[in-house]
């Protein structure tokens, strides 16, 4: 039932099953019950708008895909874009949708998750949560492929800061945990991680989204376990990393670690650390040479034979 209030919520764009092009889709990521959910009548979604006008989300309970769709050319290669917020709160608007319409101007579909953030109240282990939430959202993107006009070996995950958590807890952690419906892969094809919490381990984590991950005073054997530095195999995507080196919130050697470890299983990796730019840039616009990220991934996607 709560499944089905949550389709309602949210909107499908469509005409006789025929999507309508550059319009946005928004469909839940589960279409049936979500995995160790827990019913709370008084945990209610919140939308903060900013003074400049953004949005921050909190209290997620029912996960969705919002689905941009290029106009014109297609490359058939998709992004499903994590925001940050500390796995407290998404930055939807600058990590989120702006991300996904500048993906759409070279012809890649930008898929924007707004997932559940860790919470006991509605979640029966809260550390799951958003992975099985970014699971399956490359699932359901899979799975509509052909719809969408997708190449389904060319679907990427992308993450800011803790979304960047996320979405390396997916390249390193598809397999694991999975609730699984079908046999529809959850492996992305490639990631890109934007000043991202990887570790979990205290030297060099960012504190707040340890603590509302993993809890106040999580084993070793947990934090290991969600220090994706360590968990990289030779069948972790290839990866895009950027940085700012004097980032005041998510030390650098997040990046620099998960990029090593990339560079001793030979996956194919790419690592931007800048002079500047601090944290939560976005898309770098006004932050001197951060600006120029977007543009060196797109070089990489086409490096990579992922894009033309």
């Amino acid at each position: 039932m709560k499944n089905f209030i949550c389709f309602l919520g949210v909107l499908v764009i469509c005409i006789s099953g025929t999507v309508l092009r550059a319009q946005q889709i928004t469909l839940p990521v589960w279409s049936d019950s979500i995995p160790g959910a827990i019913t709370s009548q008084s945990f209610q979604e919140e939308t903060i708008t900013l003074e400049n006008g953004q949005k921050r989300i909190r209290k997620v309970t029912c996960p969705t895909v919002t689905v941009y769709l290029p106009a014109k050319s297609n490359n058939g290669a998709a992004v499903i874009i994590c925001p940050g917020g500390g796995y407290e709160r998404l930055a939807f608007d600058h990590e989120g949708i702006e991300i996904a319409k500048k993906l759409n101007e070279y012809g890649i579909a930008g898929i924007v998750l707004k997932y559940r953030l860790p919470n006991d109240t509605i979640m029966a282990r809260k550390e799951l949560g958003p992975l099985e939430d970014a699971q399956e959202a490359i699932r359901l993107v899979r799975r509509h492929a052909k719809e969408w006009r997708l190449d389904v070996s060319k679907i990427g995950i992308a993450g800011f800061s803790a979304g960047g958590h996320l979405a390396s807890t997916l390249s390193t952690h598809f397999a694991q945990f999975i609730y699984k419906s079908d046999s529809t892969s959850a492996r992305p094809d490639f990631s890109i991680l934007v000043y991202p919490v990887v570790t979990m381990m205290a030297l060099n984590t960012h504190s707040g989204s340890r603590k509302r991950l993993l809890g106040n005073s999580p084993t070793d054997e947990m934090c290991r376990m969600f220090s994706n530095e360590l968990q990289v195999t030779a069948n972790t995507p290839p990866t895009f990393i950027v940085h700012a080196g004097d980032d005041p919130s998510v030390p650098v050697l997040n990046s620099i670690q998960y990029f090593e470890a990339l560079n001793k299983f030979k996956v194919p990796s790419e690592l931007h650390v800048y002079q500047r730019g601090g944290h939560g840039f976005g898309l770098g616009k006004d932050k001197g040479t951060t600006a120029d990220w977007f543009d060196s991934c797109i070089k990489w996607l086409k490096e990579s034979n992922i894009i033309k």
